[in-house]
């Protein structure tokens, strides 16, 4: 095989396994599934995706992310509570949510302390914490560095993996 043809072959193997790997952000996984664990609220894979729509079982149960800008709740600026979808764990309040320009609703610190785990997650290339519901350990997105005061902190989640309540 001659150099030019080496080149062409795997050229055309790199975009086939870059379209295969991530088909879009909606439904492509980027962190793992949760783990198994002592989490409190528990169901089995039957009962997940009975309970929850196809965009959320791929974001709660698969670690997916959803499309940025695609969730309803990045707009959601009524005084309430946003509840993980999968459990109704209470998560954030709004009053600590905010406009990160992501595409996704971001929130600058957790309702409680206990309310979310977080685990490292190297995947895609790239070192970052994900964000877990500490009562189901569905997958809800990253914590970042990068937010406002007070905390600094920059919680981007997955408008999927949220439930809004209003006060």
């Amino acid at each position: 095989m001659d150099r030019r043809a080496f080149l062409a072959f795997g050229g055309a193997a790199m975009v086939i396994g870059v379209a295969v790997t991530f088909p879009g952000n909606q439904g492509s996984a980027d962190a793992s599934p949760p783990p198994p664990g002592p989490w409190p609220f528990r169901l089995t894979d039957a009962q997940w995706r009975a309970r929850l729509n196809p965009l959320q079982y791929r974001v709660l149960r698969q670690g997916a992310t959803e499309r940025a800008g695609s969730s309803p709740l990045n707009n959601e600026h009524r005084r309430g509570t946003f509840h993980c979808a999968g459990c109704a764990q209470p998560l954030f309040a709004s009053n600590t949510k905010f406009d990160s320009g992501t595409g996704w609703p971001s929130f600058y610190q957790p309702l409680r302390r206990n309310a979310v785990a977080e685990r490292p997650d190297n995947s895609l290339g790239m070192r970052r914490t994900e964000v877990l519901c500490a009562r189901c350990g569905g997958h809800l997105g990253h914590v970042f560095n990068d937010g406002p005061r007070p905390t600094g902190l920059r919680y981007c989640m997955n408008g999927a993996a949220l439930a809004f309540r209003a006060a």
